[in-house]
């Protein structure tokens, strides 16, 4: 039917053509033809007796149409997100970001907080931010600790306090290390058909094998990373070194006015917060920098919730998908070469130095630590202060 090849408007103005043809009765005549509401018919009429001429490619006039429901209630989007955001969960290595909130459950809340809407518009504003419904999937790495919740919304304080006040708040992690060589790559390439590029045969671990060891830290406020590839060892020194790396070279430019840091990080690892040597690093990182450091860890076995690894990480996995990492300017250039839709910029740099391993840090040694822990679980939130600071 032609109908089904016309847009809204011209469906309306041909049908108002063939009523009025169609003489005395001629409105009824179409509605019973085609189906389309008597009032759509008689719009149509009207518009034709108008002449009114739209600019080419509109449908509708100008601020016709039902208005968006965030112009009429601000606040909405807003509280959807307070909603969702504090209980994300999933696959957090994939940019698809969903809840396991139910449309009818977050409407039900919005109208509990004063919003005039339906599931299924909370389903659709949701698909609009980048949320899905999806299935359970096995992420979780570990036991839920009985205060992961109330320890990640500190953190979210934390963060969120820090951007408030123009400090800066980063994320930092260590990614998955990776041979050096024409290894096989994770993940397909666009290449010519029958001409896959070839690799070895075998990727079995190697002393001799030299690896990339990627640190990462993410400004959490600017969407911005740096990240410092090692080739030593992935130690608690390497950790400081790379933020050090990336005040030094974007930080202290980003935020002039810093006066403090606020670091979240995992609980293992370099940045495990029961090594000694972590401590110590990050109290010579204040003393060199005169910040005062603030530091959260995610609990234990919730690693992959931490902002790096799907802010990131996963845009760094996604861009050297299906090539072979065979020298460090290669992880350089496409560690560097990662960017989003939304704006994400990355630096990298190569960190030539050795890091011994095994390092032992004394009693006296870490009572030099001017440390002071939080009264919500100091084992994974800690202030570190500059030596000539009081703590």
């Amino acid at each position: 039917m032609l109908t089904g090849e016309l847009d809204e408007r011209r469906r309306r103005l041909w049908a108002a053509a063939e009523a009025r043809a169609a003489g005395r009765g001629g409105i009824a005549a179409v509605v019973r033809a085609t189906g389309i509401s008597e009032s759509t018919v008689r719009r149509g009429l009207s518009d034709l007796d108008s002449g009114e001429v739209l600019e080419p490619g509109r449908v509708r006039r100008p601020g016709s149409g039902r208005p968006r429901l965030e112009d009429s209630d601000p606040t909405l989007i807003r509280d959807l997100e307070r909603l969702v955001d504090p209980v994300t969960r999933g696959d957090p290595t994939s940019p698809l970001r969903w809840t396991s909130k139910s449309g009818a459950k977050l409407a039900a809340a919005l109208q509990g907080m004063g919003h005039e809407i339906v599931d299924r518009t909370v389903l659709l504003r949701l698909k609009a931010l980048g949320y899905r419904l999806q299935a359970n999937q096995k992420t979780r790495e570990g036991a839920d600790h009985p205060d992961r919740d109330a320890q990640f919304q500190h953190i979210n304080d934390t963060v969120a306090k820090a951007i408030e006040a123009h400090q800066p708040a980063i994320s930092i992690d260590t990614k998955k290390k990776e041979l050096i060589g024409d290894y096989k790559a994770v993940g397909r390439e666009l290449e010519p058909t029958g001409r896959p590029v070839q690799v070895q045969g075998h990727d079995f671990p190697d002393p001799a094998v030299p690896k990339a060891i990627p640190y990462g830290v993410y400004d959490i406020k600017n969407d911005e990373g740096w990240v410092s590839v090692g080739i030593s060892a992935d130690t608690a020194t390497f950790a400081v070194a790379s933020i050090r790396a990336w005040w030094k070279h974007l930080g202290k430019k980003r935020f002039p006015d810093a006066r403090t840091l606020t670091i979240t990080a995992d609980c293992g690892g370099s940045n495990n917060p029961r090594v000694r040597l972590w401590k110590t690093e990050l109290q010579k990182l204040a003393d060199d920098t005169g910040l005062t450091l603030e530091v959260c860890h995610f609990p234990p076995g919730t690693s992959k919730w931490n902002k790096i690894e799907h802010r990131l990480f996963s845009f760094i996995s996604m861009n050297w998908r299906g090539k072979p990492l065979e020298n460090y300017e290669s992880v350089i250039e496409l560690i560097a070469a990662t960017t989003t839709n939304t704006g994400l910029k990355v630096y990298a740099r190569l960190d030539e130095s050795t890091y011994p391993q095994k390092i032992k840090v004394t009693d006296e040694q870490l009572a030099t630590v001017n440390i002071s822990g939080h009264a919500f679980h100091p084992e994974w939130n800690y202030r570190i202060t500059p030596s000539l600071i009081d703590s």
